[in-house]
């Protein structure tokens, strides 16, 4: 559906890909000692 040519490249929005060995590409784990 949004595979339109003109979308992607108009699009401001930047996934962030997810990071291995975390829960989510910007959630962090838990704060153990803080």
């Amino acid at each position: 559906a949004l595979r339109a040519a003109g979308f992607i490249t108009r699009d401001p929005r930047v996934v962030e890909r997810k990071k291995p060995g975390q829960p989510g590409a910007r959630k962090k784990f838990q704060f153990s000692k803080r």
